[in-house]
């Protein structure tokens, strides 16, 4: 275990995303009885490699930053609905492009996949996201919460999923006991679903669009979580946590501004300017 550990801490982050994010695909698919299109999930694929190889070919970048760009094409796969291949590839165009073509100080300033979410469902209203599919069931929250847990370990990014959910769950305990009087159970569901996990452990936690510093992270995280509270309790916004990252990633150069850190790399051990898309 003493050797294994070490040669794991070296192993690129990403490879593990890829492996749970398609766990999770793969759950849902045979337990939950996921319908997909397949035509609709190719193109939407396609238009994540195809763009990102794109770029690469013309900013000279790595094409191992196609692991960026599957990672993600699963998450999209995972949360976006639409009922037109041409919204799959827009989404997946917009995400990867908007790294290469909206950046600051050599950041890409938003989550690709959060992005993609907040045009094509909030903006345009050609999509949706569907939380009712992942059902509540303890196994399930188990399965994404532990998996999120290996993952973020490896890309030291704990502090931003905890302090997201804290905050949140501080805040609707306080609404569900002092305001409405409700019982536990209805908190607990809101916290057993699969969408908000997924969120939580997987795209608020993005190690290139959140700020370096621990400490500017876990009070960028925890204004998040505010602003998800206000929105889906005040605005009754179902998806409240996509447009609260939306909003907090335009805030993310300043926090970095504020409190100064070293830039977050993949890879450490490479250059970064094969590590930064």
């Amino acid at each position: 275990m003493a050797t294994v550990l070490p040669a794991l801490r070296q192993q690129d982050p990403r490879n593990f995303q890829l492996l749970y994010l398609g766990l999770f695909l793969s759950y849902g698919i045979a337990f939950l009885d996921w319908h997909r299109d397949w035509f609709q999930t190719l193109v939407l694929w396609a238009s994540c490699l195809g763009t990102q190889y794109l770029f690469c070919r013309l900013y000279g970048k790595s094409l191992d930053a196609l692991k960026s760009a599957m990672i993600t094409a699963l998450g999209l796969t995972l949360l976006l609905r639409a009922g037109s291949p041409w919204v799959y590839a827009g989404a997946g165009s917009l995400a990867i492009a908007s790294k290469f073509l909206i950046r600051y100080r050599g950041k890409h300033v938003f989550n690709p996949a959060n992005l993609a979410l907040v045009v094509w469902v909030l903006l345009l209203k050609q999509a949706w996201v569907s939380p009712g599919q992942w059902g509540s069931s303890a196994m399930l929250i188990y399965f994404i919460g532990a998996a999120g847990l290996m993952v973020l370990f490896r890309s030291a990014r704990l502090d931003t999923a905890f302090s997201f959910l804290a905050v949140l769950f501080v805040l609707e305990a306080a609404r569900n006991y002092f305001y409405l009087g409700w019982p536990a159970d209805y908190l607990f569901h809101r916290f057993s679903n699969g969408s908000l996990l997924l969120f939580s452990f997987f795209m608020i936690t993005d190690p290139m669009t959140t700020p370096d510093r621990r400490a500017a992270r876990m009070l960028w995280a925890a204004l998040t979580a505010l602003i998800t509270f206000l929105l889906g309790n005040f605005m009754y916004l179902q998806n409240a946590p996509v447009p609260a990252l939306f909003i907090m990633c335009l805030c993310t150069p300043l926090f970095d501004r504020v409190w100064k850190a070293e830039r977050f790399q993949w890879l450490p051990d490479r250059t970064s300017k094969l590590q930064t898309i």
